[in-house]
């Protein structure tokens, strides 16, 4: 059992973690819980976790998300297994900021695959948690093959004394608000309609790449990103914001192969906008936001030509930051 954050003054107890039933104390509960992937904590997501934790307050009881590690896909459908929007540790962080009192991380095996709609619910929400009401979106289905979803859910619920709250699909600008929505926007380069499904800027967590040594200075404003597992946005260039260790600096990134300099060579590179001299190590933690996409990438007939083309792209991204003011 870990805890996400400390509680100071004014703040509310750190969120619990627990990463196995084993984990959870005797006693835990009662509790009014939501389960689910919560892949990017998106505003659908927020808005489940908000309805439960003020149930929660109302009634005397704990708050609880329960998500899986790894996303159900990678096992159950290897090969077309969703890229992840957040890692883990990232998703237990935004939960985190949720306010909800505890994080339950099922890990998603060959048991937990198997197990019987009935035994998830007595075993894991009854049993472990103390379940008294559980908040979940319409389309929700547990259980092994997937065989129950809300109705059956309602059903055992009425048996075994928790009531179960439906919530219909959060809508955005008219789009409806979903973690696969937000993948196909991302890697088609949408980062704008994305933001405004996660209500925060699409953010890649990672390093720079191999190659400068440790505990050096950056001392010039070009970062490349390590390689990357999770979901990335589309070829092209955008504005971003990167986070140097906390360091907020105004930058354009390209994603893609850099086709102009020949043989392919896939790579995330950020030129920064109002770069200064930054310590910064292999280790060093970045966050990079994607705000805007400018264009797509393409070959150009020559590198004088791609220098013209940057210096467009960054008068454009200066214009966005100023405006942004």
């Amino acid at each position: 059992m870990s805890m996400m954050r400390s509680e100071g003054p004014g703040e509310t107890a750190a969120m619990q973690v627990f990463h196995s039933l084993a984990e959870i104390p005797a006693g835990f509960g009662p509790t009014v819980a939501a389960v689910g992937n919560f892949d990017g904590v998106h505003c659908g997501h927020r808005e489940i976790l908000d309805s439960a934790k003020a149930e929660a307050r109302a009634i005397g009881a704990r708050a609880v998300a329960i998500t899986f590690d790894p996303h159900p896909e990678h096992v159950l459908h290897r090969a077309q297994a969703p890229l992840l929007i957040t890692p883990v540790a990232e998703r237990l962080r935004l939960l985190s900021e949720t306010g909800i009192d505890a994080a339950l991380v099922l890990k998603f095996d060959a048991a937990l695959k198997n197990l019987a709609p009935r035994a998830f619910v007595e075993q894991i929400l009854v049993g472990a948690l103390r379940l008294r009401s559980l908040h979940e979106g319409s389309n929700f289905r547990f259980g092994r093959k997937a065989a129950a979803g809300i109705e059956e859910l309602a059903a055992m619920g009425v048996e075994l004394g928790f009531v179960v709250h439906v919530h219909e699909a959060v809508r955005v600008r008219g789009m409806e608000v979903s973690s696969s929505a937000i993948r196909a926007l991302v890697a088609a380069g949408d980062v704008r309609r994305a933001r405004w499904m996660l209500g925060r800027p699409f953010t890649v967590l990672s390093t720079q790449a191999r190659g400068r040594g440790i505990g050096t200075r950056l001392l010039v404003p070009t970062v490349n990103l390590a390689p990357y597992n999770g979901l990335l946005p589309g070829f092209g260039v955008y504005v971003t914001r990167l986070k140097i260790d906390g360091l907020a600096f105004q930058a354009v990134t390209n994603v893609g192969n850099r086709p102009t300099f020949g043989e392919a060579s896939f790579a995330v590179e950020s030129y920064i906008l109002d770069f200064e001299p930054v310590e910064i190590g292999e280790k060093t933690p970045l966050e990079l936001e994607f705000l805007l996409r400018l264009r797509g990438e393409r070959e150009w007939p020559s590198p004088e030509a791609l220098k013209s083309q940057i210096f467009k792209d960054v008068a454009r991204a200066k214009r966005y930051f100023r405006l942004a003011k």
